[in-house]
């Protein structure tokens, strides 16, 4: 039998192992031992569990001598608990899910998920909408209320450039108030120039067919004349300037042939009959029905300089014979080509040196004078014109004579009524008095 430990030496459970031995070893059936030895067992693996995972633990944070995993300015013992490392002890010390787990993470560095095949189980699938997959940008319909603060600084910025091609109108959803667009633009252009009103034609033309129909164009236009009482109060000449872009657009084929038959006989307003009186006009003209092009006249810079040289002569010279200096500005102002000015004031010295008589001369300062003050013809202007009459003046004199002479009294009239500077004046060339006798010639007189 083997030696038994005093019992002052043994713990509670040894203590509690010998009386349980002592139980076994007295009068119990087999069964009951059986049973008996089975709880034995079980205890002891339970024990031999904890013992076991407590020695892993205590290696593990013995291995550096600090704790695995530990912040090193946390307290000794203290686990990080930032670190995504297993902490019980019985990993093998990996990040957890292989470093793609953890919040915000879609997956570890450089997984690349393929497409997946739609589950034929999944509650949403849709056997009609298999196939590829379109993806298109929505924009939503724009309100009536913001139309106009969208479509106003659009119109604006194409009268600045011109170019049909530069508007963004695909970008925007006009939806069932696209037709509004049109009339906007004809809307701000009668505030405008004859330029703006040329290229609001052309606008029209060129949306025809691709972004508007010629029902759209109806619409808008057949609202335009039920505004014209509105119209006039800023433009009283709201009804000529729409009937013209009623005709244009008929002669475009933006409007059907019929759209003025649609009205006959059933126009209340007045304003709306002149219109349409006036429209019916220009198409009933023989030379315009083929195309009203010259409806608006050419704008400003798009004319050709050969055209532009013309209507200055013709203005100059309505001048000379009506002397309505008024008529003359308005007709200059119609041009619109304030960077082509010095070509007025060019041609206009020019006719003073052909006139016969110093009618042409007094007619002319007057008329540059007016310009001057009212700012229409700046000092660059105005200086550019003189000068340019200046370099040329040798070859002018060969037709004019006296072109030098005649030269320096208008250049003289002009700086004494504040028309051209001193400096321009003092830059004024003129002929050198000719020498009939020379030193060295012996008195004989030069031919």
């Amino acid at each position: 039998m083997a030696p038994t430990m005093p019992y002052a030496n043994r713990s509670y459970s040894d203590c509690e192992d010998v009386l349980n031995e002592a139980e076994v070893n007295s009068n119990w059936t087999p069964q009951e031992k059986a049973l008996h030895e089975a709880r034995l067992k079980a205890k002891a693996k339970r024990r031999l569990r904890k013992s076991s995972s407590r020695n892993s633990t205590s290696e593990s944070f013995s291995e550096s001598g600090d704790l695995a995993g530990a912040d090193p300015n946390s307290p000794k013992g203290k686990v990080n608990t930032n670190d995504r490392k297993s902490r019980t002890g019985k990993g093998r010390g990996l990040p957890k899910k292989g470093g793609a787990g953890g919040k915000g993470v879609w997956g570890a560095a450089g997984m690349v998920y393929e497409d997946e095949e739609p589950d034929v189980r999944d509650p949403n699938y849709d056997e009609s909408a298999q196939g590829d997959t379109v993806y298109a940008k929505v924009v939503p319909e724009i309100d009536e209320r913001e139309l106009e603060k969208m479509v106003n600084p659009i119109v604006q910025e194409y009268f600045e450039h011109g170019d049909t091609k530069e508007l963004l109108l695909k970008e925007l959803n006009l939806g069932h108030n696209k037709y509004e667009f049109s009339s906007m633009a004809v809307s701000l252009s009668l505030e405008g120039k004859a330029s703006h009103r040329e290229l609001t034609s052309r606008l029209l033309s060129d949306l025809s067919g691709k972004l508007l129909s010629q029902n759209d164009m109806g619409r808008a236009f057949d609202k335009m004349l039920k505004e014209l009482p509105d119209l006039i109060l800023d433009t009283p000449e709201a009804p000529q300037m729409l009937g013209q872009f009623i005709a244009r657009a008929i002669a475009d084929h933006v409007l059907p042939m019929s759209f003025l038959d649609c009205y006959k006989g059933k126009v209340d307003c007045d304003h709306a009959r002149v219109a349409l009186d006036r429209a019916a006009v220009l198409l009933s003209m023989k030379r315009e029905m083929v195309r009203l092009d010259n409806v608006w006249g050419v704008g400003g810079g798009l004319r050709p300089v050969k055209h532009l040289i013309k209507e200055m002569n013709l203005l100059l010279k309505e001048y000379l014979i009506s002397g309505d200096v008024s008529e003359a500005e308005r007709c200059l102002r119609d041009l619109e080509v304030p960077h082509f000015h010095h070509e007025l004031v060019y041609e206009a010295v020019v006719m003073v040196l052909e006139a016969k008589g110093d009618k042409a001369s007094h007619m002319m300062m007057k008329l540059l004078q007016s310009f001057w003050k009212t700012g229409l013809i700046t000092v660059d202007q105005m200086n550019r014109g003189f000068q340019r009459v200046y370099d040329e003046l040798p070859e002018i004199s060969l037709d004019v004579p006296h072109a030098h002479s005649i030269m320096e009294t208008f250049v003289d009239l002009c700086y004494q009524e504040s028309v051209i500077t001193k400096q321009l004046r003092d830059v004024c060339p003129s002929r050198g008095r000719k020498r009939f006798v020379s030193e060295g010639d012996g008195g004989v007189i030069k031919s």
